[in-house]
């Protein structure tokens, strides 16, 4: 179509000799206002978009901007070429600018794609003023863009003469030895696959395994590892494939944090410890930061050596840690002041000595000889 064009701008001008010169300068000239009147109109109407509700249209018109450019340049530089091509009568450039045209239009249209799906994916998290799930918005986005590469490398392959058949049938024939030299990097990537599909963890989330000494913020989760952030701010890669042999922990998703803790006081504030107990429980009750519709437990749990001990079991309703350790203080120094109210005292590890009545204590003032040994 663009030969005919091209004869047909020839006979039209009746051009000859040296004239294809000026052909390939009109050429050329019409594509820089062509490229300059996509650039006004791209200025013009993306302000304008903005200011309407749909987000879909100034996505679409700022993904196919830039390609188009480059399109465009592709398509007015063939032409050019085209005309040195029926000039010249070159017959190897006519082979080598078909496929190459085809094989723009297919790159135009995938690059066009993966902008739309990336200005999608960054609208969806960053945008949106709903609580998103980025672990599952950065899965379907690369799903797609893979889906949208391996489609246009296949239909390049076609437009270019090369049987898609044929292509599949050496991949079969030498998928086996793929699949064995890369067998880590295909665990790696069905682990990722697991990690998307059930979601124990999503990018933010606090998880730790009991298993290995892993413990920190999630930050990435790739195709191949995951980058967790530890509490020392060190980045820590963990391959996929880690996690489907591991146990996990995922704190970020607690309901409630608890307070379990056991204090002790003298035996001999045993006769208060039922009123010290009945307080502490009541306090803990009327505390605003503590769920009572969880677990709430105080009570005796054990005659140690040194003190009674009681147990305190509750839950915060707050998860967030530097809030937890400012309630579970408040919880704390109330239960000292309770135990001081009723005039007792926390015990600390003592051993008590009796002496027999017969046994004598010398005075303190009596004089006490020391012996030099040599």
């Amino acid at each position: 179509m663009i030969t005919n064009f091209v004869e047909w701008f020839q006979t039209t001008f009746a051009m000859g000799g040296k004239a294809w010169v000026i052909e390939i300068f009109v050429v050329i000239f019409l594509t820089m206002l062509l490229v300059a009147a996509i650039r006004i109109t791209y200025k013009t109407l993306y302000p304008k978009l903005e200011k309407t509700k749909a987000v879909w249209d100034e996505m679409f018109l700022q993904s196919v901007y830039k390609p188009l450019e480059y399109l465009v340049w592709l398509l007015g530089l063939s032409v050019a070429v085209d005309v040195i091509n029926v000039v010249q009568k070159h017959g190897a450039l006519s082979s080598f600018l078909i496929p190459t045209r085809k094989l723009g239009v297919v790159f135009f249209l995938a690059w066009t794609l993966i902008r739309l799906v990336n200005l999608a994916e960054e609208h969806y998290i960053e945008k949106s003023y709903k609580k998103v799930d980025r672990t599952t918005a950065n899965a379907i986005a690369k799903i797609t863009k893979t889906s949208i590469i391996i489609t246009a490398v296949l239909v390049s392959l076609q437009s270019i003469g090369i049987s898609i058949s044929g292509v599949i049938a050496f991949g079969g024939l030498s998928g086996a030895a793929i699949a064995f030299a890369a067998k880590d990097l295909l665990a790696n990537f069905f682990g990722g696959l697991i990690i998307y599909l059930d979601r124990p963890f999503a990018v933010g989330d606090w998880i730790r395994s009991p298993d290995r000494s892993i413990e920190g913020t999630v930050e990435y989760i790739g195709w191949r590892l995951c980058r967790i952030r530890t509490f020392d701010k060190r980045p820590l890669y963990v391959p996929n494939s880690l996690f489907t042999t591991i146990s996990i922990e995922n704190p970020s998703r607690m309901l409630n944090r608890r307070i379990y803790t056991n204090i002790g006081i003298r035996y001999q504030d045993a006769t208060k410890m039922k009123n010290i107990l009945d307080d502490i429980e009541l306090m803990l009750k009327n505390h605003t930061e503590i769920d009572t519709n969880q677990m709430l437990m105080v009570n005796l749990v054990k005659f140690a050596p040194s003190s009674l001990e009681f147990m305190i079991y509750c839950f915060t309703r707050t998860t967030d840690w530097a809030k937890f350790q400012a309630v579970q203080q408040d919880v704390f120094l109330k239960i000292i002041d309770i135990i001081t109210q009723h005039g007792a005292e926390c015990a600390f590890p003592s051993t008590t000595m009796y002496i027999p009545d017969a046994v004598k204590v010398q005075q303190e003032n009596m004089p006490v000889q020391i012996e030099e040994i040599e």
